[in-house]
This record gives C-alpha cells, sequence and structure tokens, in this order.
C-alpha cells in the first residue's frame, strides 16, 4: 500500500482526519478480499427466502458488515504491541490456551471454503461441459426406492451428466489448481490481485445486463409474517460470508497504527465504513439483478443442481454472451478464491500440526498438510455435498465467532477496549447478528 502524505502530527504519524489515496487502495483491498465466489452463491439463497425478506436483508447487510469489521480492527489495536497479529493480541488478552483455540477456529474458517470451493470449481466445469459444449452422456433418473422415474407420456426420465467420470474431472482440476500454487506462489498470487477488479466490474455489467430481463414473479410473492423473519435468520450465514474480508483485517489494522499512531481507530473506523457502502452497493445490485431476472422456481433448481448463480443462468439464458462468459467469469472467480483460501488452510494447518508435533520438522509438515488438504478437498468434490449447506454449517458460523462475537466479548473483558461499550445499540446489534448466524445452523436443522 503506497502511503500519501497528508498533515502530519507532532509525534510523527500522520493526520487521520484527512482522506487521501492510500486509504482508497485500502477500501478496495477490504473489498477485493470480501468479493469472492461466495457472491456467486449469495442470489440463490437469498432470493429463496422471497423479494422482501432480501430488502430487509439489504438494509442489515451494510451495517453488520461494517460495524463487525469495525470491532475486530478496533481489537487489533487495542495490543499494546504495534506489531502484533490477531493471534498475538488474543494471547494478550486472554492467555495462550485462547490464542491456540483462536489458531484452530481460524483454520476451521478457512478450511470448509476450500472444500466448497472444490465442489464449487467441479460442478461450474462440469456444467459447461454438459449445457454449452454439449459432451454428456445420459443416465436413467430413478426414484428413492431404485424404480425408474417416467414422465406423464410413460417415457424413461433421462440426466445428463459429464462424460468424464467426476472422480477424475474433480481430482484433475484440484490437483492442477494447487500445483500452480505450490510450483509458482508469486504468479498466482499476482494474477490473482489482478482477477479481483476486472471481475468486479464484470459483475456490475452483468448486473446491469440483466436489467431488461427483470420480472415480477418475486415482487409480487408476499411472505406470511411467521415465514419472513426465519426466512432472513437462515440468509444471514450467507451475508457474513459473502460480505467477509476479516482475513485481511489484522495486516491493515497493523498498518495503520504504523502510519496514525493513536489515530489509527479513526482511521480505520471510516475506511471499514466506506468498505462496507462499497460492497453493499455492489453485491447488492448484483443479487437484486440475478434474483428479479429469475423465478422462485429457478431459484430453487439452481440450488438443487449446486451449481453458482452464473452457471444456472449460462444454462437457461438466451443470450450467448451469458452462456459463455457466465461460467467463464465463475470459474475464475472460485479458481481465484481457492487460491488465497488455500494458502491460509495450508499456514493455519502448519501451525496446528506444529503444535501437536513440535519435533516434527518443515518439511515433513508441509507435506503432511498439502496431502491432507487435496485428498480430502477431492473426497468431498466426488461427493457433491450443497455448497449453500457447507457454507450455512460449516463456514459462516466458524467467522460470525471470530467476527462478530469476540470483539464484543473483548468489549466486556479487556480494560483496553471498555471505552467501546458506550456504543451500546451498535455492541448489541453486532452480537445478535452473530447469534443469529450460529443458531441458524440449529434452527435449519428442524
Amino acid at each position: 500500500m503506497s502511503e500519501q502524505a497528508t498533515t502530519t502530527n507532532m509525534d510523527g504519524t500522520t493526520n487521520a482526519a484527512k482522506w487521501n489515496r492510500a486509504d482508497t487502495e485500502w477500501v478496495l483491498s477490504l473489498f477485493g478480499t470480501a468479493v469472492g465466489a461466495g457472491v456467486l452463491f449469495l442470489p440463490i439463497k437469498a432470493g429463496l427466502g422471497g423479494f422482501w425478506p432480501l430488502v430487509a436483508l439489504a438494509l442489515i447487510a451494510g451495517p453488520m458488515t461494517w460495524l463487525a469489521h469495525r470491532s475486530l480492527a478496533r481489537f487489533v489495536l487495542s495490543s499494546k504491541n504495534p506489531d502484533a497479529d490477531i493471534t498475538d493480541v488474543v494471547e494478550e488478552h486472554f492467555g495462550k490456551g485462547a490464542a491456540k483455540l483462536i489458531t484452530f477456529a481460524y483454520f476451521f474458517a478457512i478450511y470448509p471454503i476450500v472444500l466448497i470451493y472444490g465442489v464449487g470449481i467441479t460442478n461450474t466445469f462440469e456444467s459447461f461441459i454438459v449445457n454449452q459444449l454439449d459432451i454428456f452422456i445420459e443416465i436413467p433418473r430413478l426414484a428413492a426406492d431404485g424404480a425408474p422415474l417416467l414422465n406423464e407420456a410413460g417415457v424413461q426420465l433421462m440426466d445428463k451428466v459429464s462424460g468424464i467420470p467426476r472422480w477424475l474431472l474433480s481430482g484433475g482440476l484440484i490437483l492442477t489448481m494447487t500445483a500452480l500454487i505450490l510450483f509458482g506462489k508469486e504468479l498466482m498470487l499476482k494474477a490473482t490481485s489482478a482477477l479481483v477488479y476486472p471481475l468486479v466490474f464484470i459483475l456490475f455489467g452483468l448486473s446491469l445486463f440483466l436489467i431488461p430481463s427483470w420480472n415480477t414473479s418475486m415482487v409480487t410473492v408476499v411472505p406470511e409474517a411467521s415465514s419472513f423473519l426465519p426466512a432472513i435468520w437462515l440468509a444471514i450465514p450467507l451475508i457474513v460470508f459473502s460480505f467477509n474480508h476479516s482475513p485481511i483485517i489484522s495486516q491493515f489494522a497493523k498498518v495503520q497504527r504504523k502510519t496514525y499512531g493513536e489515530n489509527a481507530v479513526q482511521k480505520t473506523d471510516l475506511i471499514c465504513k466506506r468498505a462496507g457502502q462499497m460492497l453493499l452497493g455492489f453485491v447488492m445490485l448484483f443479487v437484486f439483478s440475478c434474483v428479479l431476472s429469475l423465478s422462485p422456481e429457478q431459484l430453487a433448481q439452481a440450488k438443487a443442481e449446486n451449481i453458482s448463480i452464473l452457471s444456472y443462468l449460462a444454462n437457461v439464458h438466451d443470450s450467448v454472451l451469458i452462456q459463455y462468459f457466465g461460467p467463464f467469469v465463475a470459474f475464475a472467480a472460485i479458481t481465484s478464491s481457492y487460491f488465497g483460501h488455500y494458502l491460509g488452510a495450508q499456514e493455519g494447518l502448519n501451525g496446528l500440526v506444529k503444535q501437536v508435533v513440535p519435533t516434527a520438522s518443515e518439511k515433513n509438515i508441509s507435506t503432511f498438510s498439502i496431502a491432507f488438504i487435496v485428498l480430502t478437498t477431492w473426497v468431498v468434490a466426488i461427493i457433491n455435498p450443497s455448497v449453500l449447506g457447507l457454507i450455512e454449517t460449516i463456514g459462516a458460523p466458524m467467522i460470525a465467532a471470530i467476527l462478530f462475537l469476540m470483539p464484543m466479548y473483548a468489549i466486556k473483558k479487556v480494560p483496553a477496549m471498555q471505552k467501546y461499550a458506550s456504543s451500546r445499540i451498535a455492541n448489541i446489534f453486532v452480537t445478535i447478528c452473530g447469534l443469529m448466524a450460529i443458531t441458524s445452523v440449529i434452527y435449519g436443522s428442524f
């Protein structure tokens, strides 16, 4: 990040009240960290709840994202050590046991996302092969008891599947992406960073492109009062997942502290707010545009097929641009997200193994981590569980615990954080959203 000189304070730090180019770059970095493959599944889950619950979600998504990330940045800045990362801060405030617990939680917040992207990339590629390239075989559709399913005319129903066996397709994709990371990490990081902003503008362009296809089928469905709040509750985890940029908050806060000293909180608050506003505008426009261009039945079908919204649009839309551009964008978004989360998962697993087997060599630990992540991701991709289900039951609750609840707990228990207790309404709101993200797993199982 470049640091543009503005007004300098007596202590040599920069004036936090004045906006500069470095602030804009940080907003874009926070925004780019959040915008990934999760956004491609958000319209399906959010739209299935109905248009009006989606409006309510749009109203709370912005403040929910801003306030949670603001609190996490404040938590990092509460350390006496200016170079402390989030694990160091946890250890300082809560002890070594809690630091180990956070390391464990971080791994299990990132690792399921790698599994999600293993499934997502396989389904995106398989859908493209079958629907756009017309390379498929037909297999009989069977009922739960194994009996053949027939249509009204008595004709056997068939399913189209890729001519490439799923175990081979998923294994090839996962091994290729992992090999690119292992043998060209610097190149992949640069490519991932370069992909973020074109992807954002492409998604924005697709949002506008879909406007002529908008219909009122979603708007006219008014949910009953008894289903309105549950629809919001069940969609909260995906909002948490899709808007999450917590992995970069620790580094972001450290840089602001170095630049602005005691005024770093003022600056991080402002940058987090601008990033939240930008996310709300771009992401929710994409969500609304996708939802309004499809029917509730089509969204349900997209969920059943376990594919991203762009892959589904490519399969049902007449536009050649959507048919071929949609899967490409989905493929690029999922691939770039896989790269970043794989590195985080491997780093987290290395740390966990070191704690369990401190005498193990770095090479053996790294080999074990690579093999574990690749093999488990491959197995999960073959099994093909629901992507939305993985997000809701594993990924989002772990993120919510660290991002929403840990800073709120610190405000109650840590002297350096108690000055933020005066923001009672904001703190209660963040706590409720975090609890909703976690408890929705329990609620959704009934």
